[in-house]
């Protein structure tokens, strides 16, 4: 058994988070990365801007890191949720690259940090927001992964396409036919559990 770096390890789950969520993106027109599809709004493009901004907060305020990005949205006086969508001023190059240049800057802060250094929550509350890098690596793979599923459900929405990654859906095997069959199967076994 090989001794594994927990920091590394760490990072690699980070880096894979936000890959699996970029690649939500790719093939799509303007239109299907913006377009709301759940009542609460959430699209495609608002969650690679909202992961950008947090992850620029978390690896960078945090730890008095700060990556001088403009954050419009944050600022006060910006309208409720801000950073969920892009305006039509905002293109897909330029949130992805925000996302790309987050990336950068917090690969840069956990590199220079040790898992223990201390950082301060400024928006959490007083008691709770003395943190490690530790702590913020785990809370913002969760972040991470938690917009990625839901891109995965808005994703499929659109076009069908599901998965981990190109190359690697991670699904089932199963071709159109099978997954309507399946989909029948589980709504049959929802709706006699409805009337039971």
């Amino acid at each position: 058994m090989t001794e594994s770096d927990p920091k590394a390890d760490l990072h690699r789950y980070l880096r894979t988070a936000r890959e699996a969520l970029l690649w939500k993106l790719e093939g799509l027109s303007e239109y299907d990365i913006r377009r709301p599809l759940t009542p609460t709004g959430t699209n495609l493009l608002g969650l690679i801007k909202h992961v950008a901004s947090v992850e620029l907060g978390y690896f960078g305020d945090v730890f008095e890191r700060p990556s001088g990005e403009s954050l419009p949205w944050f600022e006060d006086g910006a309208e409720p949720n801000a950073d969920m969508w892009a305006t039509a001023d905002e293109s897909r190059e330029q949130i992805v690259g925000l996302y790309h240049r987050a990336w950068a800057h917090s690969d840069a802060t956990i590199q220079a940090l040790t898992l223990d250094a201390i950082g301060h929550v400024p928006w959490w509350p007083d008691g709770q927001n003395r943190v490690t890098l530790h702590r913020i690596l785990v809370h913002m793979i969760a972040e991470t992964n938690r917009h990625a599923g839901h891109a995965d459900i808005v994703r499929e929405l659109v076009d069908g396409v599901v998965g981990l990654r190109e190359g690697s859906d991670n699904m089932a095997p199963g071709d159109q036919a099978w997954w309507e069959s399946y989909r029948g199967q589980v709504e049959r076994v929802a709706r006699e559990a409805g009337q039971g």
